[in-house]
Protein backbone atom coordinates (compact mmCIF):
# COMPACT_ATOMS: atom_id res chain seq x y z
CA UNK A 1 0.00 0.00 0.00
CA UNK A 2 1.41 3.61 -0.65
CA UNK A 3 0.98 6.56 1.43
CA UNK A 4 -1.81 7.65 -0.41
CA UNK A 5 -3.85 4.90 1.34
CA UNK A 6 -2.66 6.71 4.67
CA UNK A 7 -1.24 3.32 5.93
CA UNK A 8 1.76 2.22 6.23
CA UNK A 9 3.22 -1.44 7.09
CA UNK A 10 5.86 -2.81 8.84
CA UNK A 11 7.54 -6.26 8.75
CA UNK A 12 9.15 -7.60 11.93
CA UNK A 13 9.81 -10.57 13.87
CA UNK A 14 8.47 -10.12 17.80
CA UNK A 15 10.84 -12.47 20.42
CA UNK A 16 8.70 -15.35 20.08
CA UNK A 17 9.90 -15.44 16.08
CA UNK A 18 6.15 -14.60 15.31
CA UNK A 19 5.29 -12.96 11.94
CA UNK A 20 3.74 -9.69 13.16
CA UNK A 21 2.72 -6.41 10.80
CA UNK A 22 2.21 -3.19 12.31
CA UNK A 23 -0.06 -0.97 10.84
CA UNK A 24 -0.46 2.62 11.32
CA UNK A 25 -4.11 4.05 10.73
CA UNK A 26 -3.95 7.88 9.48
CA UNK A 27 -4.77 8.72 13.70
CA UNK A 28 -1.58 7.61 14.26
CA UNK A 29 -3.03 4.36 16.37
CA UNK A 30 -0.84 1.52 15.93
CA UNK A 31 -2.10 -2.16 14.84
CA UNK A 32 -0.75 -5.60 14.83
CA UNK A 33 -1.29 -8.38 12.39
CA UNK A 34 -0.31 -11.49 12.91
CA UNK A 35 -1.55 -15.06 12.06
CA UNK A 36 -4.19 -16.61 13.55
CA UNK A 37 -2.51 -19.47 15.17
CA UNK A 38 -0.29 -17.14 17.08
CA UNK A 39 -3.19 -15.08 17.70
CA UNK A 40 -4.39 -18.50 19.38
CA UNK A 41 -1.31 -18.81 21.41
CA UNK A 42 -0.92 -15.34 23.10
CA UNK A 43 -5.07 -16.03 23.85
CA UNK A 44 -4.23 -19.55 25.52
CA UNK A 45 -1.18 -18.20 27.68
CA UNK A 46 -3.34 -15.05 28.63
CA UNK A 47 -5.81 -17.31 29.87
CA UNK A 48 -3.49 -19.96 31.60
CA UNK A 49 -2.09 -16.33 33.36
CA UNK A 50 -6.12 -16.31 34.56
CA UNK A 51 -6.46 -19.48 35.62
CA UNK A 52 -3.00 -19.18 37.81
CA UNK A 53 -4.43 -15.98 39.68
CA UNK A 54 -7.55 -18.02 40.50
CA UNK A 55 -5.58 -20.11 41.98
CA UNK A 56 -3.33 -18.30 43.68
CA UNK A 57 -6.92 -16.34 45.39
CA UNK A 58 -8.33 -19.40 45.86
CA UNK A 59 -5.12 -20.71 47.85
CA UNK A 60 -4.67 -17.24 49.89
CA UNK A 61 -8.82 -17.23 50.54
CA UNK A 62 -8.40 -21.27 51.65
CA UNK A 63 -5.64 -20.07 53.70
CA UNK A 64 -7.45 -17.59 55.56
CA UNK A 65 -9.57 -19.76 56.13
CA UNK A 66 -12.20 -17.79 53.68
CA UNK A 67 -12.89 -20.77 51.88
CA UNK A 68 -13.71 -24.77 52.24
CA UNK A 69 -13.30 -27.65 50.71
CA UNK A 70 -16.44 -29.50 50.49
CA UNK A 71 -16.69 -33.52 49.87
CA UNK A 72 -18.17 -34.36 46.93
CA UNK A 73 -20.91 -36.05 48.68
CA UNK A 74 -22.09 -32.48 50.15
CA UNK A 75 -22.45 -31.26 46.64
CA UNK A 76 -24.50 -34.08 45.58
CA UNK A 77 -26.93 -33.28 48.06
CA UNK A 78 -26.51 -29.68 47.23
CA UNK A 79 -26.93 -29.74 43.78
CA UNK A 80 -30.18 -32.41 44.04
CA UNK A 81 -33.57 -30.97 45.97
CA UNK A 82 -32.22 -32.16 49.33
CA UNK A 83 -32.91 -29.19 51.78
CA UNK A 84 -29.28 -26.97 51.66
CA UNK A 85 -29.72 -25.53 55.38
CA UNK A 86 -30.10 -29.30 56.61
CA UNK A 87 -27.14 -30.20 54.26
CA UNK A 88 -25.09 -27.87 55.78
CA UNK A 89 -26.34 -28.43 59.56
CA UNK A 90 -25.69 -32.08 59.07
CA UNK A 91 -21.90 -31.31 56.91
CA UNK A 92 -21.09 -29.46 60.19
CA UNK A 93 -21.96 -31.66 62.40
CA UNK A 94 -24.30 -29.76 64.09
CA UNK A 95 -27.80 -31.17 66.02
CA UNK A 96 -30.78 -29.25 64.92
CA UNK A 97 -30.99 -27.80 68.57
CA UNK A 98 -27.11 -26.58 68.31
CA UNK A 99 -27.56 -24.50 65.14
CA UNK A 100 -31.16 -23.43 66.20
CA UNK A 101 -29.10 -22.22 69.64
CA UNK A 102 -26.50 -20.27 67.30
CA UNK A 103 -28.55 -18.88 65.00
CA UNK A 104 -31.04 -17.70 67.86
CA UNK A 105 -33.75 -19.43 66.59
CA UNK A 106 -36.21 -22.05 67.71
CA UNK A 107 -35.77 -25.76 67.55
CA UNK A 108 -39.02 -25.95 66.31
CA UNK A 109 -38.95 -23.44 63.49
CA UNK A 110 -35.71 -24.21 61.92
CA UNK A 111 -36.88 -28.00 61.56
CA UNK A 112 -39.81 -26.74 59.72
CA UNK A 113 -37.61 -24.42 57.44
CA UNK A 114 -35.25 -27.87 56.96
CA UNK A 115 -38.43 -29.85 56.15
CA UNK A 116 -39.88 -26.83 54.14
CA UNK A 117 -42.82 -26.39 56.26
CA UNK A 118 -42.38 -22.86 56.73
CA UNK A 119 -40.14 -20.71 54.36
CA UNK A 120 -37.59 -18.39 56.50
CA UNK A 121 -37.42 -14.78 56.08
CA UNK A 122 -33.80 -13.39 54.41
CA UNK A 123 -33.06 -12.27 58.00
CA UNK A 124 -33.85 -16.13 59.11
CA UNK A 125 -31.84 -17.36 56.40
CA UNK A 126 -28.64 -14.63 57.26
CA UNK A 127 -28.77 -16.00 61.16
CA UNK A 128 -28.47 -20.11 59.76
CA UNK A 129 -25.84 -18.69 57.60
CA UNK A 130 -23.90 -16.81 59.92
CA UNK A 131 -24.19 -19.51 62.82
CA UNK A 132 -22.74 -22.16 60.18
CA UNK A 133 -20.38 -20.18 58.88
CA UNK A 134 -21.81 -19.39 55.47
CA UNK A 135 -22.71 -16.59 53.00
CA UNK A 136 -26.37 -15.98 52.15
CA UNK A 137 -25.77 -17.40 48.90
CA UNK A 138 -24.78 -20.56 49.78
CA UNK A 139 -27.86 -21.13 51.74
CA UNK A 140 -30.19 -19.69 49.33
CA UNK A 141 -28.53 -21.22 46.39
Amino acid sequence: MTERNARRYEQHQDPAAVDVQTIVTPAGERLVVLAESAFATLLEAAEDGADRAAVAEFRRCFASGEEELVPAAVVERLLSDENRVRVWREHRGLKVGALAEKAGLAPAYLSQIETGKREGTVETYRKIADALGLGLDDILG
